[in-house]
């Protein structure tokens, strides 16, 4: 989107609409069992066997959707928080999710297509902080293929600049009259929040205005609702949850998987530059594991959290006072959501989680800010 004539212009060359894929023929494996066999005893019965690619195994129901977390697409000599990506290699990415079969889409029709059981093969894209470049290049890429998108927008910096980044290089951020176009066009618009501020740790009523504001000031640009939050540096904890919660949003995106993952706490996987087929293909499985470490993690502290039968013999070595234990506390409460962490300690996208995870841990300390990517 041209930030002086506002409208969307394509300005890569080279992008082509991709061709209809083939038809598909019969699977490979399949085989006949219906040819009578003379003189030969009848093969035992044999469950069918699936047709969906090895790579594409069944995912539990307990995992999470797959959803892709960019920021900026644009040419960048530096970037220390590595959140840029160019848009030859963003050209790359779209067009290898769309070999795997897959359709890039905004989370908010990633969740309905859910809730009725119909996201197998999407993918939800997400670009944080409403740069202006998403118009410019990353939008004419998505469309050549049929995708579609989310745009996390920080409600009170419209028309302004990344002021947050004070390492980062200086980026514009979509006007009022760009975000109302492209919700016009039927791009996701949702809320980054009202300046870019961590919610973990803010009183009640600074959350309550943090997240009831910015939707409010969101709908009035778009002309409808909004429906989508993503907290800023990816910083949450339960309090933030449920003021988003409360404040009408349908779901909420965060970083790294938790004891808060969920509805309002979704995990993503951040994309840099130098994110191949390989490494895209690595994070998707690494997302995978991760969903099943949560629940095992979860399964854990509920049963830790479930109080002890009543009669139960003491274990060997524990007396009725509890002197003389040999090991934990079963029957102890395990540790509420949320607590321990938040904006004061380390942010859950620090350390490995997916690459340069916003809200990481700087090398050498400072505070929460946009992480480097993991080598």
């Amino acid at each position: 989107m041209d930030a002086e004539r506002g409208f969307v212009r394509p300005v890569l060359s080279g992008v082509r609409r991709p061709a209809a894929p083939a038809a598909a023929g019969p699977h490979p494996d399949a085989r006949r069992t219906d040819a009578p066999r003379t003189g030969t005893r009848r093969p035992a019965a044999q469950l069918p066997r699936s047709r969906r690619p090895l790579a594409e195994a069944p995912v539990p129901e307990t995992s999470s959707p797959w959803i892709l977390m960019y920021h900026s697409v644009a040419v960048e000599d530096e970037d220390p928080y590595k959140l840029t990506v160019s848009p030859e290699r963003f050209a790359e990415q779209i067009a290898w999710l769309h070999r795997r079969g897959r359709r890039g889409v905004s989370v908010r029709e990633l969740m309905r297509a859910r809730a009725a059981g119909r996201d197998d093969g999407l993918v939800g894209l997400t670009f944080d902080d409403g740069y202006a470049d998403f118009g410019r290049y990353a939008v004419p890429i998505l469309q050549a293929y049929g995708f579609t998108a989310t745009a996390y927008v920080v409600a009170d910096l419209l028309g302004r600049a990344n002021d947050w980044d004070t390492e980062g290089p200086r980026k514009k951020l979509l006007t009022v009259q760009e975000v109302t176009d492209l919700a016009a066009a039927g791009w996701e618009i949702g809320s980054h929040g009202l300046g870019h501020r961590a919610l973990p740790g803010l009183p009640a009523d600074v959350l309550a205005t943090q997240t009831r504001e910015s939707r409010r000031a969101l709908e009035e640009v778009v002309g409808g609702p909004v429906t989508g939050f993503c907290y800023p540096y990816g910083a949450v904890d339960l309090a933030a949850t449920h003021a988003v919660r409360d404040a009408g949003y349908d779901y909420a995106c965060a970083i790294a998987h938790s004891p808060l993952t969920g509805r309002y706490a979704l995990p993503r996987c951040y994309v840099g530059d130098r994110d191949g087929a390989w490494r895209l293909r690595a994070k998707r499985g690494r997302h995978r594991l991760r969903d099943t470490v949560t629940e095992l993690r979860r399964s854990r502290l509920a049963a830790r959290a479930r109080p002890e039968p009543a009669g139960r013999p003491e274990p060997k070595g524990r007396t009725a006072e509890g002197e003389g234990r040999t090991g934990g506390d079963p029957g102890a409460p395990a540790r509420r959501p949320g607590e321990g962490g938040g904006a004061r300690g380390r942010h859950p996208a620090a350390g490995p989680a997916d690459g340069a995870g916003r809200g990481a841990e700087r090398p050498g300390g400072g505070r929460a800010g946009h992480g480097r990517a993991a080598r």
